[in-house]
């Protein structure tokens, strides 16, 4: 049984004075460009970057989103297609996007895995934690050639989630069961190591570690579920705890490594034990605002709400309510970063294809750039107008 990180922790007090104006990043109001490039269990593999064809239009996509302000973006690195073979890097499928940030003066937060890496590597052996660091070291110096500026990256996308997701359900690659604790160490491991690795080549590189804030309720009228509940709804801390250092110290995890929290929030991040997603208004819901106090009172790092968004008409209403509980939570005094419109490109579904209508920008492009959903771009331009301090 994974042992857990510790009873709920939920001591934040709000503050009289409202958290200083946000500093990290180059806008407050972020987009991200969806960059799975994981497995099927059928053995397709996915590349999302490829499909949206934002590898070909990066440069366009860069400035049609400073349009609405939005200067720093999530986007991704492919290593499945940068080192096919152990050591050999072919950069050929990202330098055109690090040059067109360049060109176009947006800040990046590089993913270096998405839940994908290449078909060589086995994930469970010791070898791929040596691996995904030698890669973490070639990628920070390609950086560093084309770039003064300060680098941001992700190194392992949501390690709970993709332990979970692929340790346990059987839902992404490697497709294993009861082994989501195993995979959630390989991962940080992995993590702490790349990251160790990119600071000695940029001893300024900051880090940003994503995964979801979830709230798992009993329902009402089973009350003895509660501590159950609970046990699983403190698990999502295990991953950042990992690099905090706080569980498993011997993995070699600080408060300095986890540096930047990067939050995942969506419409079903609560749910009742084994059962349906809690919906807003519910009195089992817990408004955003205080799961970001709690992650805060944990960590006492910056946060960024590194993803959120919704599919098709309710996008606008969606984005307003993370925004004010975004804001709610700064005047409380949670240093609040930035919100990571994710994806901010509308894309194909994993599992089918499908087009997900969940963007700022459309996949169809007009002219010189993408046919844009108009009511998100409206809602965006209004929160800019409401808080002038998210540059």
């Amino acid at each position: 049984m994974p042992q857990q990180s510790g009873t709920a922790q939920r001591s934040f007090s709000p503050s009289a004075e409202p958290a200083p104006a946000p500093a990290l990043f180059q806008s407050f109001i972020q987009g991200g460009f969806e960059c799975s490039t994981h497995k099927r269990k059928s053995g397709l593999r996915l590349d999302i970057i490829a499909s949206s064809e934002h590898d070909q239009f990066a440069l366009e996509d860069y400035r049609q989103l400073q349009g609405f302000g939005i200067r720093t973006v999530r986007d991704g690195v492919r290593w499945y297609r940068i080192e096919t073979q152990a050591g050999q890097y072919d950069w050929s499928s990202w330098l055109p996007m690090l040059q067109a940030a360049q060109t176009a003066g947006t800040q990046v937060v590089w993913d270096l895995l998405h839940y994908g890496w290449p078909d060589d590597v086995d994930i469970w052996q010791p070898s791929f934690v040596d691996r995904f660091a030698r890669f973490a070291d070639a990628a920070a110096r390609l950086v560093r050639e084309h770039s003064d500026a300060v680098p941001f990256y992700a190194p392992v996308n949501e390690i709970s989630f993709l332990a979970w997701a692929g340790g346990d359900a059987r839902y992404l690659n490697p497709f294993a069961a009861k082994r989501s604790y195993e995979l959630k160490v390989q991962l940080a491991r992995a993590s702490l190591a790349a990251m160790h690795a990119i600071r000695a080549v940029d001893g300024r590189a900051r880090f940003v570690h994503c995964d979801p804030i979830i709230n798992i309720a009993a329902y009402p009228s089973r009350p003895e579920q509660a501590k159950i509940a609970e046990g699983h709804s403190q698990a999502q801390f295990q991953g950042w705890d990992m690099l905090s250092g706080r569980l498993l110290p011997e993995l070699g995890g600080s408060l300095d490594l986890l540096d930047i929290v990067g939050v995942n929030f969506y419409h079903n991040n609560q749910w009742f034990h084994k059962g349906r997603t809690i919906k807003i208004g519910s009195p089992s819901y817990r408004p955003l605002r205080q799961m970001l106090a709690d992650t805060y009172a944990r960590y006492r790092r910056p946060l960024l709400v590194a993803e959120t968004g919704i599919e098709d008409e309710r996008r606008p209403a969606w984005f307003a309510y993370v925004a004010d509980e975004v804001a709610a939570a700064r005047a409380s005094g949670v240093p609040m970063e930035g919100i990571c419109l994710y994806p901010v490109l509308n894309h194909f579904g994993w599992d089918d294809d499908r087009p997900c209508h969940n963007g700022l920008l459309e996949h169809h492009r007009e002219g010189d750039g993408r046919r844009v959903y108009q009511p998100l771009g409206d809602e965006i331009m209004r929160q800019r107008a409401a808080h002038p301090e998210w540059h």
